[in-house]
Protein backbone atom coordinates (compact mmCIF):
# COMPACT_ATOMS: atom_id res chain seq x y z
CA UNK A 1 0.00 0.00 0.00
CA UNK A 2 1.65 3.53 -1.01
CA UNK A 3 1.37 5.90 2.10
CA UNK A 4 -0.19 9.37 1.89
CA UNK A 5 2.41 11.93 0.95
CA UNK A 6 2.44 14.73 3.22
CA UNK A 7 1.14 18.13 1.06
CA UNK A 8 3.60 20.66 0.71
CA UNK A 9 2.79 24.05 2.38
CA UNK A 10 5.24 25.81 0.55
CA UNK A 11 8.79 25.57 -0.72
CA UNK A 12 11.47 26.02 1.86
CA UNK A 13 15.01 26.81 1.29
CA UNK A 14 16.35 24.46 3.96
CA UNK A 15 15.11 21.02 4.86
CA UNK A 16 16.41 19.64 7.83
CA UNK A 17 15.68 15.91 8.09
CA UNK A 18 16.43 14.08 11.61
CA UNK A 19 15.83 10.23 11.45
CA UNK A 20 14.75 8.82 15.30
CA UNK A 21 13.85 5.45 16.40
CA UNK A 22 13.03 5.15 20.12
CA UNK A 23 14.15 8.65 21.17
CA UNK A 24 10.86 9.85 22.85
CA UNK A 25 12.88 11.37 26.11
CA UNK A 26 15.40 13.38 23.99
CA UNK A 27 13.00 14.49 21.21
CA UNK A 28 11.45 17.69 23.01
CA UNK A 29 14.76 19.10 23.92
CA UNK A 30 16.22 18.37 20.12
CA UNK A 31 13.18 19.98 18.39
CA UNK A 32 13.77 23.37 20.69
CA UNK A 33 17.86 23.77 19.94
CA UNK A 34 16.66 23.01 16.49
CA UNK A 35 13.91 25.40 15.91
CA UNK A 36 15.71 28.14 17.81
CA UNK A 37 18.53 28.11 15.55
CA UNK A 38 16.87 27.69 12.47
CA UNK A 39 14.49 30.69 13.93
CA UNK A 40 17.55 32.58 14.18
CA UNK A 41 18.37 33.10 10.83
CA UNK A 42 16.56 34.13 7.23
CA UNK A 43 16.27 30.92 5.67
CA UNK A 44 12.98 29.57 4.88
CA UNK A 45 13.10 26.10 6.56
CA UNK A 46 11.27 22.96 7.65
CA UNK A 47 11.79 20.19 10.23
CA UNK A 48 11.21 16.82 8.98
CA UNK A 49 11.09 14.01 11.57
CA UNK A 50 11.35 10.27 10.00
CA UNK A 51 10.39 7.64 12.50
CA UNK A 52 11.95 4.40 11.98
CA UNK A 53 10.09 2.27 13.77
CA UNK A 54 9.88 3.27 17.30
CA UNK A 55 8.27 1.17 20.15
CA UNK A 56 9.00 3.32 23.05
CA UNK A 57 5.96 6.37 22.00
CA UNK A 58 8.31 8.42 19.77
CA UNK A 59 5.48 9.00 17.56
CA UNK A 60 3.00 10.10 19.73
CA UNK A 61 5.75 12.65 20.89
CA UNK A 62 6.59 13.41 17.61
CA UNK A 63 2.67 13.81 16.68
CA UNK A 64 2.57 16.55 19.51
CA UNK A 65 5.25 18.38 18.39
CA UNK A 66 3.77 18.45 14.98
CA UNK A 67 0.42 19.96 16.58
CA UNK A 68 2.45 22.85 18.08
CA UNK A 69 4.76 24.02 15.06
CA UNK A 70 3.58 24.42 11.53
CA UNK A 71 6.85 24.24 10.22
CA UNK A 72 7.57 20.54 11.07
CA UNK A 73 6.22 17.40 9.09
CA UNK A 74 6.55 13.90 11.19
CA UNK A 75 6.45 10.30 9.10
CA UNK A 76 6.41 7.45 10.25
CA UNK A 77 7.18 4.33 8.84
CA UNK A 78 5.74 1.05 9.38
CA UNK A 79 8.79 -0.56 10.93
CA UNK A 80 12.38 -0.12 10.81
CA UNK A 81 13.74 0.26 7.43
CA UNK A 82 16.75 1.57 8.23
CA UNK A 83 18.58 5.29 8.02
CA UNK A 84 18.58 4.85 3.57
CA UNK A 85 14.46 4.69 3.90
CA UNK A 86 14.04 7.31 6.65
CA UNK A 87 16.14 9.41 4.66
CA UNK A 88 14.21 8.94 1.38
CA UNK A 89 11.06 9.56 2.89
CA UNK A 90 12.20 12.73 4.30
CA UNK A 91 14.01 13.88 0.78
CA UNK A 92 10.70 12.58 -1.08
CA UNK A 93 8.22 14.87 1.15
CA UNK A 94 10.90 17.88 1.31
CA UNK A 95 10.72 21.16 -0.57
CA UNK A 96 13.81 22.49 0.38
CA UNK A 97 16.67 23.03 -2.52
CA UNK A 98 19.14 22.19 0.44
CA UNK A 99 18.84 19.24 2.46
CA UNK A 100 20.50 18.42 6.18
CA UNK A 101 20.40 15.26 7.20
CA UNK A 102 21.52 13.17 10.23
CA UNK A 103 20.64 10.40 12.57
CA UNK A 104 19.83 10.32 16.42
CA UNK A 105 22.14 7.63 16.70
CA UNK A 106 25.27 8.98 16.34
CA UNK A 107 24.44 11.79 19.01
CA UNK A 108 25.84 14.79 17.52
CA UNK A 109 25.71 18.68 18.78
CA UNK A 110 22.49 19.81 15.96
CA UNK A 111 23.94 23.66 16.64
CA UNK A 112 27.02 21.85 14.68
CA UNK A 113 24.88 20.34 12.30
CA UNK A 114 23.78 23.63 10.71
CA UNK A 115 27.05 24.51 10.24
CA UNK A 116 26.83 22.89 7.10
CA UNK A 117 25.00 24.88 5.71
CA UNK A 118 27.82 27.48 5.22
CA UNK A 119 29.74 25.49 3.34
CA UNK A 120 27.33 24.77 1.18
CA UNK A 121 26.81 28.31 0.61
CA UNK A 122 30.80 28.34 0.03
CA UNK A 123 29.72 26.67 -3.46
CA UNK A 124 30.10 22.78 -2.14
CA UNK A 125 27.62 19.87 -3.11
CA UNK A 126 27.51 17.57 -0.61
CA UNK A 127 29.17 18.57 3.09
CA UNK A 128 29.52 15.49 5.48
CA UNK A 129 29.85 15.44 8.80
CA UNK A 130 32.76 14.31 10.87
CA UNK A 131 32.80 13.53 14.17
CA UNK A 132 35.38 15.56 15.97
CA UNK A 133 35.60 14.49 19.05
CA UNK A 134 34.38 11.06 19.21
CA UNK A 135 32.69 9.89 22.23
CA UNK A 136 32.26 6.36 21.42
CA UNK A 137 34.21 3.44 22.55
CA UNK A 138 37.75 2.97 21.09
CA UNK A 139 36.88 -0.23 19.55
CA UNK A 140 34.33 1.43 17.12
CA UNK A 141 36.95 4.15 16.38
CA UNK A 142 39.19 1.75 15.08
CA UNK A 143 37.19 -0.26 13.28
CA UNK A 144 35.80 2.79 12.09
CA UNK A 145 39.43 4.37 11.08
CA UNK A 146 40.02 1.19 9.15
CA UNK A 147 36.91 1.07 7.56
CA UNK A 148 37.03 4.70 6.17
CA UNK A 149 40.97 3.59 5.31
CA UNK A 150 39.34 1.00 2.92
CA UNK A 151 36.60 3.16 1.51
CA UNK A 152 39.31 5.77 0.40
CA UNK A 153 41.55 3.42 -0.99
CA UNK A 154 39.05 1.65 -3.29
CA UNK A 155 36.87 4.37 -4.25
CA UNK A 156 39.67 7.14 -4.16
CA UNK A 157 38.22 9.71 -2.27
CA UNK A 158 39.70 11.59 0.83
CA UNK A 159 37.00 11.29 3.78
CA UNK A 160 37.25 10.48 7.35
CA UNK A 161 34.35 9.53 8.90
CA UNK A 162 32.09 8.91 5.67
CA UNK A 163 29.93 6.60 7.92
CA UNK A 164 28.98 9.76 10.28
CA UNK A 165 25.00 9.99 9.51
CA UNK A 166 24.94 13.75 8.85
CA UNK A 167 25.48 15.47 5.82
CA UNK A 168 23.66 18.35 3.74
CA UNK A 169 23.36 18.49 0.26
CA UNK A 170 21.64 20.09 -2.41
CA UNK A 171 18.22 19.06 -3.95
CA UNK A 172 20.21 18.23 -7.28
CA UNK A 173 21.85 15.64 -5.93
CA UNK A 174 19.92 13.94 -4.37
CA UNK A 175 18.20 13.47 -7.24
CA UNK A 176 20.83 12.26 -9.21
CA UNK A 177 22.20 10.20 -7.13
CA UNK A 178 20.11 6.44 -6.39
CA UNK A 179 20.49 4.92 -3.14
CA UNK A 180 18.46 2.29 -1.33
CA UNK A 181 18.80 -0.71 0.97
CA UNK A 182 21.69 0.45 3.17
CA UNK A 183 24.06 2.14 0.56
CA UNK A 184 23.28 5.74 2.08
CA UNK A 185 26.49 6.29 3.66
CA UNK A 186 28.40 6.47 0.20
CA UNK A 187 26.15 8.76 -1.26
CA UNK A 188 29.27 11.58 -1.16
CA UNK A 189 31.29 8.47 -2.67
CA UNK A 190 29.03 8.50 -5.66
CA UNK A 191 27.93 12.06 -5.84
CA UNK A 192 32.32 12.49 -6.27
CA UNK A 193 32.32 10.27 -9.27
CA UNK A 194 29.44 12.44 -10.70
CA UNK A 195 31.22 15.21 -10.56
CA UNK A 196 29.46 16.78 -7.44
CA UNK A 197 31.76 18.88 -4.84
CA UNK A 198 32.65 17.09 -1.63
CA UNK A 199 34.09 18.83 1.79
CA UNK A 200 33.87 17.42 5.22
CA UNK A 201 33.09 19.24 8.49
CA UNK A 202 33.71 19.11 11.93
CA UNK A 203 30.61 18.33 14.15
CA UNK A 204 31.11 17.60 17.74
CA UNK A 205 29.60 14.11 19.00
CA UNK A 206 28.03 14.64 22.44
CA UNK A 207 28.30 11.34 24.99
CA UNK A 208 25.56 9.02 25.06
CA UNK A 209 24.99 4.88 24.67
CA UNK A 210 26.11 3.68 21.74
CA UNK A 211 25.22 0.27 20.16
CA UNK A 212 28.86 -1.38 20.18
CA UNK A 213 27.97 -5.17 19.90
CA UNK A 214 27.28 -5.22 16.14
CA UNK A 215 29.18 -2.20 15.06
CA UNK A 216 32.10 -5.05 13.28
CA UNK A 217 28.58 -6.57 11.75
CA UNK A 218 27.75 -3.51 10.54
CA UNK A 219 31.19 -2.95 8.76
CA UNK A 220 31.46 -5.76 7.23
CA UNK A 221 27.89 -4.94 5.78
CA UNK A 222 29.19 -1.79 4.79
CA UNK A 223 32.33 -2.88 2.85
CA UNK A 224 30.02 -5.36 1.05
CA UNK A 225 27.72 -2.21 0.23
CA UNK A 226 30.66 -0.67 -1.06
CA UNK A 227 31.21 -3.12 -3.53
CA UNK A 228 27.79 -2.92 -4.84
CA UNK A 229 27.95 1.02 -5.13
CA UNK A 230 31.63 0.61 -6.63
CA UNK A 231 30.14 -1.43 -8.99
CA UNK A 232 27.01 -0.29 -9.95
CA UNK A 233 28.27 3.15 -10.39
CA UNK A 234 31.26 1.98 -12.53
CA UNK A 235 29.61 -1.04 -14.57
CA UNK A 236 25.61 -0.67 -14.35
CA UNK A 237 25.55 1.01 -18.18
CA UNK A 238 28.48 -0.95 -19.48
CA UNK A 239 28.05 -4.20 -18.20
CA UNK A 240 30.22 -6.13 -20.95
CA UNK A 241 33.19 -3.77 -19.82
CA UNK A 242 32.86 -5.76 -16.22
CA UNK A 243 31.52 -9.39 -17.24
CA UNK A 244 33.06 -9.26 -20.83
CA UNK A 245 36.58 -8.62 -19.49
CA UNK A 246 36.08 -11.32 -16.82
CA UNK A 247 34.55 -13.41 -19.23
CA UNK A 248 37.68 -13.10 -21.93
CA UNK A 249 40.05 -13.93 -18.91
CA UNK A 250 38.31 -17.22 -18.15
CA UNK A 251 38.27 -18.20 -21.89
CA UNK A 252 41.78 -17.86 -22.10
CA UNK A 253 42.55 -19.72 -19.28
CA UNK A 254 40.32 -22.11 -20.41
CA UNK A 255 41.40 -21.86 -24.12
CA UNK A 256 45.25 -22.54 -22.82
CA UNK A 257 44.72 -25.63 -20.92
CA UNK A 258 42.72 -26.84 -23.53
CA UNK A 259 45.12 -26.13 -25.74
CA UNK A 260 47.90 -27.72 -23.88
CA UNK A 261 46.00 -30.90 -23.51
CA UNK A 262 45.90 -31.18 -26.70
CA UNK A 263 49.26 -30.73 -27.45
CA UNK A 264 49.84 -32.92 -24.23
CA UNK A 265 47.80 -35.38 -26.09
CA UNK A 266 48.85 -35.06 -29.86
CA UNK A 267 52.61 -35.95 -28.75
CA UNK A 268 51.62 -39.14 -27.35
CA UNK A 269 53.59 -38.08 -23.93
CA UNK A 270 50.20 -39.66 -22.14
CA UNK A 271 46.52 -39.54 -21.70
CA UNK A 272 43.87 -37.02 -21.06
CA UNK A 273 41.07 -38.72 -19.81
CA UNK A 274 40.33 -38.64 -16.46
CA UNK A 275 42.24 -35.27 -15.48
CA UNK A 276 40.81 -32.55 -13.47
CA UNK A 277 42.82 -30.21 -15.91
CA UNK A 278 40.63 -31.40 -18.44
CA UNK A 279 37.42 -30.75 -16.29
CA UNK A 280 38.72 -27.47 -15.50
CA UNK A 281 39.72 -26.23 -18.84
CA UNK A 282 36.18 -27.11 -20.13
CA UNK A 283 34.22 -25.37 -17.17
CA UNK A 284 36.39 -21.84 -17.84
CA UNK A 285 35.68 -21.70 -21.22
CA UNK A 286 31.61 -22.72 -20.83
CA UNK A 287 32.27 -20.07 -17.56
CA UNK A 288 33.85 -17.58 -20.10
CA UNK A 289 31.68 -18.11 -22.86
CA UNK A 290 28.37 -17.05 -21.06
CA UNK A 291 29.71 -14.70 -18.75
CA UNK A 292 30.56 -12.33 -22.19
CA UNK A 293 27.12 -13.56 -23.44
CA UNK A 294 25.13 -12.22 -20.65
CA UNK A 295 27.31 -8.82 -20.85
CA UNK A 296 26.19 -8.34 -24.41
CA UNK A 297 22.79 -9.17 -23.69
CA UNK A 298 23.04 -6.43 -21.22
CA UNK A 299 24.47 -4.11 -23.34
CA UNK A 300 21.10 -4.80 -25.41
CA UNK A 301 19.20 -4.26 -23.15
CA UNK A 302 20.41 -0.92 -21.49
CA UNK A 303 20.79 0.29 -25.70
CA UNK A 304 17.01 -0.18 -26.17
CA UNK A 305 16.71 2.27 -22.86
CA UNK A 306 19.32 4.58 -24.02
CA UNK A 307 16.96 7.63 -24.62
CA UNK A 308 15.96 7.53 -20.59
CA UNK A 309 20.18 6.90 -19.06
CA UNK A 310 21.86 9.60 -18.06
CA UNK A 311 25.49 9.03 -17.46
CA UNK A 312 26.65 13.02 -16.57
CA UNK A 313 25.32 15.87 -14.67
CA UNK A 314 25.28 19.83 -15.79
CA UNK A 315 26.62 21.83 -13.54
CA UNK A 316 25.63 25.35 -15.72
CA UNK A 317 24.67 26.59 -19.38
CA UNK A 318 25.30 30.33 -20.84
CA UNK A 319 23.15 30.78 -23.92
Amino acid sequence: MTPTKVKKSGSSEVSVIVAVQNQKEALAALHDQLLTLLQSGSRRFELIYVDDGSSDGTWGELARIQQTCSRVKAIRLRSSFGEASALDAGFRNSSGEVLVYFTCRVHVNPLHVIQLLSRIEQGYDVVVGRRTPRRDSRLNQLVSHLFNGLVNRISKTQLHDVNSGVLAARRVVLESVPFYGSLNPFLPVVAQRQGFKIVEEPVEQLTGRFNQSIYPKNYIKRMLDLISVLFLSRYSKKPLHFLGFVGVIFTLIGAAISLYLFIYRALGIGGISGKPMLLLGVLLLIIGIQMISIGLLGEIIIFTHADSIKEYNIEEILN
